[in-house]
């Protein structure tokens, strides 16, 4: 119970690697706040949780919209109390080379991983200043350290998460909000499948990826929760402004 009597948000909660690590939180204590698009998809993981003895709620929210964020965070204070973790997930990763990209798919890619990181986290930081603790995680990417061929655009907003921590770790560390990105490098979650649905030849794609890593295979969610876990927790209390990579050894290979 390693997260017991915290208070999380997570985005893009309803599929993936946000509904593995919602549900891993609540199994180590913390009280959840689903959020995504779609009611029924939030409610399902909320049923899950509560299913396995947990405690979540239902936060239906589009985190590009300033006045539903500030109500998702209204909504969970007034059910679990204020927020005090924060895990920025929720993402949608267009392919395509940069001249590829339709504006309108950049556009919705900056909108949701950065504009919606940035809501989120303004909603909860005044809570977190008045408690005088807190952990926010940015969900980034290896992407954004090393881009791959075909995600210009997605890549460009993962590397910004991971400059946005450790801007935020400076403003906020003294203040006891500690700000992290997770790295992951391919993961098997619905994100790569929709990736590899989208080529010629989706086999070639894939043991593409699983040779990309030198421990031979692509990432599990769960692999991720236990990162996000940890650095949630006050385990981690010396650790900020951290980009932590998770990649079965990629970007050193």
């Amino acid at each position: 119970m390693r997260l017991q009597g915290k208070v999380a948000i997570v985005t893009g909660a309803a599929r993936g690697i946000g509904r593995g690590i919602a549900l891993r939180f609540a199994m180590e204590g913390a009280k959840v706040g689903i959020v995504d698009l779609k009611e029924d998809e939030c409610r399902k993981v909320v049923e899950e949780i509560k299913q396995r003895e947990g405690e979540a709620v239902a936060l239906t929210t589009d985190i590009t919209l300033e006045g539903q964020v500030r109500q998702c965070v209204e909504k969970l204070k007034a059910e679990f109390g204020v927020c005090n973790v924060l895990i920025n997930n929720a993402a949608v990763m267009p392919s395509g080379a940069l001249h590829e990209t339709l504006p309108q798919d950049f556009d919705r890619c900056i909108s949701t991983n950065l504009r919606g990181t940035y809501l989120m986290c303004r909603a909860v930081i005044p809570g977190m200043l008045e408690r005088g603790q807190g952990s926010i995680i940015h969900m980034a990417s290896i992407t954004g350290v090393r881009g791959l061929p075909g995600l210009a655009v997605y890549s460009a907003t993962k590397g910004a998460l991971i400059a946005l921590a450790r801007a935020m770790s400076t403003d906020y560390a003294r203040q006891g909000i500690r700000t992290n990105a997770v790295s992951p490098g391919t993961i098997d979650s619905p994100m790569l499948h929709n990736f590899l649905a989208e080529q010629s030849d989706p086999e070639r794609y894939r043991k593409m990826f699983d040779d990309m890593h030198p421990i031979g295979r692509v990432g599990k969610i769960e692999e991720v929760a236990n990162v996000c876990v940890f650095l949630a927790s006050d385990l981690a209390s010396y650790v900020s402004g951290a980009s932590v990579v998770v990649d079965g050894g990629e970007l050193t290979a």
